[in-house]
Protein backbone atom coordinates (compact mmCIF):
# COMPACT_ATOMS: atom_id res chain seq x y z
CA UNK A 1 0.00 0.00 0.00
CA UNK A 2 1.17 3.46 -0.98
CA UNK A 3 2.34 5.82 1.79
CA UNK A 4 0.45 8.52 -0.27
CA UNK A 5 -2.83 7.77 -1.76
CA UNK A 6 -3.68 11.01 -2.94
CA UNK A 7 -1.53 13.07 -5.33
CA UNK A 8 -0.97 16.69 -6.42
CA UNK A 9 -0.01 17.48 -9.71
CA UNK A 10 1.10 21.46 -9.85
CA UNK A 11 3.60 22.10 -12.99
CA UNK A 12 5.24 25.45 -14.62
CA UNK A 13 2.84 27.96 -16.72
CA UNK A 14 4.13 28.54 -19.82
CA UNK A 15 6.08 26.04 -20.70
CA UNK A 16 5.53 23.60 -23.20
CA UNK A 17 8.76 21.55 -22.34
CA UNK A 18 7.55 19.79 -19.88
CA UNK A 19 4.49 18.23 -21.47
CA UNK A 20 6.16 14.76 -21.82
CA UNK A 21 7.74 14.85 -18.13
CA UNK A 22 3.63 15.61 -16.96
CA UNK A 23 2.38 12.44 -19.61
CA UNK A 24 4.51 10.43 -17.79
CA UNK A 25 4.32 11.44 -14.55
CA UNK A 26 0.38 11.08 -14.51
CA UNK A 27 0.45 7.64 -16.53
CA UNK A 28 3.08 6.24 -13.50
CA UNK A 29 0.95 7.34 -10.83
CA UNK A 30 -2.07 6.69 -12.49
CA UNK A 31 -0.89 2.93 -12.99
CA UNK A 32 -0.72 2.56 -9.28
CA UNK A 33 -4.01 3.15 -8.66
CA UNK A 34 -3.77 6.31 -6.63
CA UNK A 35 -6.21 9.54 -6.92
CA UNK A 36 -4.86 12.59 -8.96
CA UNK A 37 -5.93 15.55 -9.34
CA UNK A 38 -3.85 18.57 -11.06
CA UNK A 39 -3.96 22.11 -11.95
CA UNK A 40 -4.97 23.67 -15.03
CA UNK A 41 -1.23 23.73 -16.39
CA UNK A 42 -0.96 20.31 -15.62
CA UNK A 43 -4.55 19.29 -17.50
CA UNK A 44 -3.31 20.93 -20.75
CA UNK A 45 -0.91 18.31 -21.26
CA UNK A 46 -3.11 15.63 -20.42
CA UNK A 47 -6.01 16.07 -22.96
CA UNK A 48 -6.41 12.26 -23.56
CA UNK A 49 -6.43 11.41 -19.90
CA UNK A 50 -9.64 10.86 -18.07
CA UNK A 51 -8.86 14.31 -15.43
CA UNK A 52 -10.29 17.62 -15.22
CA UNK A 53 -8.33 20.78 -14.13
CA UNK A 54 -8.20 21.21 -10.70
CA UNK A 55 -8.03 24.68 -8.20
CA UNK A 56 -5.40 25.23 -5.78
CA UNK A 57 -7.65 25.08 -3.39
CA UNK A 58 -8.94 21.76 -4.34
CA UNK A 59 -5.65 20.08 -4.98
CA UNK A 60 -5.04 21.40 -1.19
CA UNK A 61 -7.79 20.41 0.30
CA UNK A 62 -7.97 16.50 -1.88
CA UNK A 63 -4.01 15.60 -1.43
CA UNK A 64 -1.33 14.16 0.90
CA UNK A 65 1.57 15.04 -1.27
CA UNK A 66 1.54 17.58 -4.02
CA UNK A 67 4.59 17.28 -6.85
CA UNK A 68 5.56 20.10 -8.38
CA UNK A 69 6.76 19.81 -12.50
CA UNK A 70 9.21 22.90 -12.50
CA UNK A 71 12.15 24.20 -10.76
CA UNK A 72 12.47 26.18 -7.21
CA UNK A 73 10.45 28.94 -8.42
CA UNK A 74 6.93 26.98 -9.22
CA UNK A 75 8.01 25.48 -5.93
CA UNK A 76 7.66 28.76 -4.05
CA UNK A 77 4.90 29.94 -6.32
CA UNK A 78 3.48 26.60 -5.25
CA UNK A 79 4.48 26.55 -1.26
CA UNK A 80 3.24 29.85 -0.82
CA UNK A 81 -0.71 28.61 -1.47
CA UNK A 82 -0.46 25.25 0.20
CA UNK A 83 2.34 25.92 3.13
CA UNK A 84 -1.03 26.94 5.39
CA UNK A 85 -2.60 22.87 4.99
CA UNK A 86 1.00 21.68 5.74
CA UNK A 87 0.89 19.52 2.83
CA UNK A 88 4.64 18.01 1.54
CA UNK A 89 6.37 18.75 -1.77
CA UNK A 90 8.34 16.85 -4.29
CA UNK A 91 9.92 18.64 -6.56
CA UNK A 92 10.41 16.83 -9.91
CA UNK A 93 13.45 19.47 -11.71
CA UNK A 94 13.57 20.87 -14.73
CA UNK A 95 15.08 24.89 -13.77
CA UNK A 96 18.39 25.92 -14.07
CA UNK A 97 19.49 25.61 -10.73
CA UNK A 98 16.90 23.57 -8.85
CA UNK A 99 17.93 23.47 -5.05
CA UNK A 100 14.39 22.46 -4.15
CA UNK A 101 13.36 20.17 -6.65
CA UNK A 102 15.80 17.51 -6.66
CA UNK A 103 14.22 14.55 -8.64
CA UNK A 104 15.11 14.62 -12.63
CA UNK A 105 12.51 13.43 -15.01
CA UNK A 106 14.01 10.51 -15.99
CA UNK A 107 14.20 9.01 -12.18
CA UNK A 108 10.19 9.80 -11.62
CA UNK A 109 9.50 6.02 -11.60
CA UNK A 110 12.73 4.65 -9.76
CA UNK A 111 12.43 7.48 -7.59
CA UNK A 112 8.63 7.65 -6.79
CA UNK A 113 8.28 4.29 -6.72
CA UNK A 114 10.67 4.37 -3.19
CA UNK A 115 8.79 7.40 -2.11
CA UNK A 116 5.36 6.08 -2.52
CA UNK A 117 6.73 3.19 -0.73
CA UNK A 118 7.80 5.35 2.74
CA UNK A 119 11.32 5.62 1.67
CA UNK A 120 12.05 8.83 1.82
CA UNK A 121 13.01 12.09 3.53
CA UNK A 122 10.71 14.43 4.74
CA UNK A 123 12.45 18.03 5.67
CA UNK A 124 10.97 20.66 7.58
CA UNK A 125 12.25 24.03 6.28
CA UNK A 126 11.83 26.79 8.29
CA UNK A 127 9.57 29.87 6.96
CA UNK A 128 9.40 33.26 7.69
CA UNK A 129 6.60 35.51 8.37
CA UNK A 130 6.49 38.96 7.34
CA UNK A 131 4.37 42.11 8.18
CA UNK A 132 4.65 45.73 7.04
CA UNK A 133 3.41 48.30 9.69
CA UNK A 134 2.00 51.22 9.15
CA UNK A 135 1.07 53.96 12.14
CA UNK A 136 1.89 51.03 14.47
CA UNK A 137 -0.92 48.47 12.67
CA UNK A 138 -0.07 45.51 10.51
CA UNK A 139 -1.38 46.33 6.82
CA UNK A 140 -0.36 43.43 4.92
CA UNK A 141 1.39 39.70 6.40
CA UNK A 142 2.41 37.02 3.88
CA UNK A 143 5.06 34.14 4.71
CA UNK A 144 8.64 33.85 3.02
CA UNK A 145 10.31 30.61 2.42
CA UNK A 146 13.25 31.84 0.70
CA UNK A 147 14.00 35.76 1.47
CA UNK A 148 12.34 39.06 1.82
CA UNK A 149 14.14 41.90 0.20
CA UNK A 150 13.77 45.48 0.73
CA UNK A 151 15.31 47.74 -1.91
CA UNK A 152 14.61 51.36 -4.01
CA UNK A 153 10.97 51.55 -6.01
CA UNK A 154 11.70 54.00 -8.83
CA UNK A 155 15.31 53.00 -9.97
CA UNK A 156 18.72 51.40 -8.94
CA UNK A 157 20.06 53.69 -5.80
CA UNK A 158 20.90 53.74 -2.23
CA UNK A 159 18.25 54.03 0.89
CA UNK A 160 18.65 54.61 4.03
CA UNK A 161 17.47 51.74 6.13
CA UNK A 162 17.83 51.19 10.38
CA UNK A 163 17.46 47.66 11.52
CA UNK A 164 16.46 46.42 14.93
CA UNK A 165 17.15 42.61 15.92
CA UNK A 166 15.33 41.48 19.27
CA UNK A 167 14.59 45.93 19.45
CA UNK A 168 18.26 46.24 19.76
CA UNK A 169 19.56 48.48 17.40
CA UNK A 170 21.78 47.04 14.82
CA UNK A 171 23.09 49.72 12.08
CA UNK A 172 21.80 52.25 9.86
CA UNK A 173 22.59 50.86 6.24
CA UNK A 174 23.05 53.31 3.27
CA UNK A 175 23.03 50.45 0.20
CA UNK A 176 21.11 49.23 -2.72
CA UNK A 177 18.96 46.88 -0.11
CA UNK A 178 18.75 44.70 2.57
CA UNK A 179 18.24 40.85 1.92
CA UNK A 180 17.03 38.72 5.13
CA UNK A 181 17.15 34.98 4.29
CA UNK A 182 16.02 31.45 5.36
CA UNK A 183 18.58 28.82 5.52
CA UNK A 184 17.16 27.60 2.06
CA UNK A 185 17.20 31.20 1.08
CA UNK A 186 20.60 31.35 1.78
CA UNK A 187 21.84 29.77 -1.90
CA UNK A 188 19.33 32.04 -3.83
CA UNK A 189 19.55 35.96 -3.79
CA UNK A 190 21.71 36.03 -0.12
CA UNK A 191 24.71 34.04 -2.02
CA UNK A 192 25.11 36.04 -4.68
CA UNK A 193 24.94 39.38 -2.72
CA UNK A 194 27.94 37.51 -0.30
CA UNK A 195 26.35 35.67 2.43
CA UNK A 196 27.02 32.63 3.62
CA UNK A 197 25.31 29.28 2.96
CA UNK A 198 23.22 27.89 5.62
CA UNK A 199 22.69 24.24 6.67
CA UNK A 200 18.28 23.59 6.08
CA UNK A 201 18.85 22.13 9.17
CA UNK A 202 20.41 25.33 11.64
CA UNK A 203 17.77 27.54 13.11
CA UNK A 204 19.26 30.64 11.71
CA UNK A 205 18.40 33.85 9.71
CA UNK A 206 20.86 35.78 8.18
CA UNK A 207 20.96 39.49 6.88
CA UNK A 208 22.48 40.58 3.81
CA UNK A 209 23.19 44.26 3.04
CA UNK A 210 23.34 45.24 -1.14
CA UNK A 211 25.59 46.97 -2.07
CA UNK A 212 26.41 48.73 0.69
CA UNK A 213 28.00 52.13 0.64
CA UNK A 214 30.40 51.08 3.77
CA UNK A 215 32.31 48.39 2.98
CA UNK A 216 32.31 46.88 6.65
CA UNK A 217 28.81 46.47 6.58
CA UNK A 218 28.84 42.54 6.36
CA UNK A 219 26.43 39.84 6.97
CA UNK A 220 25.02 38.89 10.28
CA UNK A 221 23.57 35.68 11.51
CA UNK A 222 20.85 35.43 13.86
CA UNK A 223 19.11 32.91 15.67
CA UNK A 224 15.57 32.45 13.67
CA UNK A 225 13.90 32.97 16.70
CA UNK A 226 14.99 36.89 16.58
CA UNK A 227 12.13 39.53 15.57
CA UNK A 228 14.05 41.73 13.07
CA UNK A 229 12.87 45.02 11.50
CA UNK A 230 13.81 47.49 9.40
CA UNK A 231 12.67 50.90 8.83
CA UNK A 232 12.72 53.39 6.37
CA UNK A 233 13.58 56.39 8.19
CA UNK A 234 10.60 59.12 8.09
CA UNK A 235 12.85 61.77 6.35
CA UNK A 236 13.68 59.18 3.10
CA UNK A 237 13.52 61.03 -0.01
CA UNK A 238 12.37 57.26 -1.54
CA UNK A 239 10.00 54.81 -1.53
CA UNK A 240 10.92 51.67 -1.34
CA UNK A 241 9.46 47.64 -2.07
CA UNK A 242 9.42 44.56 0.12
CA UNK A 243 9.35 41.40 -2.35
CA UNK A 244 8.63 38.22 -0.74
CA UNK A 245 10.55 35.20 -2.59
CA UNK A 246 11.07 37.75 -5.80
CA UNK A 247 6.83 36.79 -6.44
CA UNK A 248 4.94 39.10 -3.59
CA UNK A 249 5.78 42.55 -3.61
CA UNK A 250 4.57 45.11 -0.65
CA UNK A 251 4.93 49.52 -0.76
CA UNK A 252 7.41 50.35 1.93
CA UNK A 253 6.79 53.76 2.52
CA UNK A 254 8.76 56.40 4.86
CA UNK A 255 8.56 55.35 8.42
CA UNK A 256 6.71 51.92 7.57
CA UNK A 257 8.59 49.34 9.24
CA UNK A 258 8.74 45.46 8.12
CA UNK A 259 9.22 43.34 10.80
CA UNK A 260 10.54 39.54 10.17
CA UNK A 261 9.66 36.53 12.41
CA UNK A 262 9.86 32.52 12.77
CA UNK A 263 6.63 31.52 10.72
CA UNK A 264 4.52 29.12 12.44
CA UNK A 265 4.33 26.70 9.75
CA UNK A 266 7.31 24.74 8.33
CA UNK A 267 7.98 24.14 4.77
CA UNK A 268 7.56 20.05 4.54
CA UNK A 269 9.75 18.83 1.50
CA UNK A 270 10.01 15.25 0.27
CA UNK A 271 13.69 14.23 -0.77
CA UNK A 272 14.69 10.87 -1.83
CA UNK A 273 16.37 8.57 0.71
CA UNK A 274 20.08 9.11 -0.68
CA UNK A 275 19.24 12.98 -0.38
CA UNK A 276 22.48 14.45 0.74
CA UNK A 277 23.12 18.19 0.92
CA UNK A 278 26.53 18.72 0.36
CA UNK A 279 26.44 16.41 -2.95
CA UNK A 280 23.46 19.11 -3.97
CA UNK A 281 26.39 21.70 -3.18
CA UNK A 282 28.83 20.22 -5.03
CA UNK A 283 26.55 19.47 -8.07
CA UNK A 284 24.67 23.04 -8.30
CA UNK A 285 27.71 25.00 -7.22
CA UNK A 286 30.65 23.23 -9.58
CA UNK A 287 32.93 22.51 -6.17
CA UNK A 288 33.03 18.80 -7.82
CA UNK A 289 34.68 20.29 -10.86
CA UNK A 290 38.76 19.40 -11.04
CA UNK A 291 41.26 22.09 -12.08
CA UNK A 292 42.00 21.20 -15.82
CA UNK A 293 46.19 19.86 -15.24
CA UNK A 294 46.91 20.41 -18.69
CA UNK A 295 47.24 24.22 -17.59
CA UNK A 296 50.07 25.87 -16.00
Amino acid sequence: MSQFSKIGIISKPDDSAIASTVQSLYQYLHSQSLEICADPVSTTFLTSEPIKASSIDEIASNSELVIVVGGDGTILHAAHSLIQKEIPLLGINLGRLGFLADISPNEIEKQLGKILAGDYIEEKRLVLQASLIRDGKSIGSCCAINDVVVHAKQMVRMIELETRVNNNHVNTLRADGYIVATPTGSTAYALSGGGPILHPNTDTIVLVPICPHTLSNRPIVVDANSKVEILLPEGSRHTALASIDGQIDMDFMPNDTIMIEKGKQALRLIQPKDYDYFDVLREKLRWSTSPDNNHS
